[in-house]
């Protein structure tokens, strides 16, 4: 199946995120791109998005290589195109922070594809809002470029994960100090994301340098202030998510039993109906008929694969 790159709606370190149309179809998907020779991260992601299937987390098409500006090899990872945003830009978008009814089913939902992860021995290691997606089925995780294997000797498809990696502002107490970066750092990294969509700020709002952040938490053992104006069942879960030694925390499959995560199911529709898109959305007919092809259709991804996601369902 032939495909064309449309244009960018995401950039990060290692990669940029393009908008693509299967070709004759119309159907939309993401194109995550970076060059063959620092493809490294992306080929991890690539490894472990096609042995997942959660609808939590982003679901993978196939990847290619293609020829991209001076004929230099790209590296393209195929995945959904989950009309919406990030949670970053959601909360953004709301003026600050989300009310608690949203963070509760937000964190739900993360916890859900975290509890898909662990069970399948998989360390996020870098959860934060931009790397949730929020579309019209709730939260997605995505991002999966930092991950780390657990268990097995020789199961990671023959790359190095024993370095630490992630966000600064949201590593654990642990994994500053570099002594461990097992799944007690994603419940770590979501307590801080769950402060962040609480309060509009970083988990670390007053230490702008990522270097005295780490060394106040790894080493002062200190833990993120929890915003006073949150009730007392999201207080105590944020408790067992930020405890100081890992072997305390919750598991996720222990925090989506937790209290604070009840009677979710009445606020689902409530939610998607209030999730919309910008007004510059790429998906409106008059910008994206605008637009000039960046690539041509010779890009190509494996025929076995199949899109399922009809352009009028993503359009609505």
């Amino acid at each position: 199946m032939r495909w064309i790159r449309g244009p960018a709606i995401g950039r990060g370190a290692t990669a940029t995120v393009s908008l693509a149309t299967a070709t004759p179809s119309g159907e939309l998907f993401a194109v995550k791109s970076t060059e063959l020779c620092h493809s490294m991260f992306l080929q991890r992601e690539n490894y472990l998005l096609s042995k997942l299937s959660c609808p939590r987390i982003v679901k993978y098409i196939g990847y290619n290589v293609t020829n991209g500006t001076n004929n230099k090899p790209m590296y393209n990872l195929c995945m959904e195109y989950v009309p919406g945003s990030t949670l970053f830009k959601e909360i953004q978008r709301v003026g600050g922070r989300l009310d608690e009814e949203k963070v509760r089913l937000y964190s739900q939902q993360i916890l859900q594809g975290l509890n898909y992860l662990h069970d399948n021995g998989v360390v996020h290691c870098d959860i934060k809002s931009q790397n949730i997606l929020i579309g019209k089925e709730g939260a997605k995780i995505a991002d999966l470029g930092c991950t780390k294997l657990m268990g097995k000797v020789g199961s990671n498809g023959g790359f190095d994960t024993s370095a630490f990696s992630g966000t600064p502002s949201f590593m654990a107490l642990e994994v500053a100090r570099g002594e461990d970066q097992g799944f007690e750092a994603d419940i770590w990294a979501l307590g801080c994301t769950i402060i962040e969509t609480s309060t509009g700020n970083s988990p670390w709002p007053e230490l702008n340098d990522p270097v005295s952040a780490l060394y106040k938490f790894g080493f002062w053992g200190e833990i993120p202030e929890i915003p006073k104006w949150l009730s007392e069942k999201a207080k105590d879960f944020l408790r067992k998510c930020l405890k100081r030694d890992s072997k305390e925390r919750w598991t996720a499959k222990e925090l989506l039993q937790h209290p604070f995560l009840e009677e979710l199911d009445t606020l689902l529709k409530e939610v998607k109906e209030s999730t919309i898109n910008s007004p510059s959305s790429v998906l409106d007919h008059g910008f994206w008929d605008s637009l000039d092809v960046v690539e041509s259709p010779e890009n190509s991804i494996p025929r076995e694969i199949s899109l399922k996601s009809p352009t009028d369902t993503i359009k609505k």
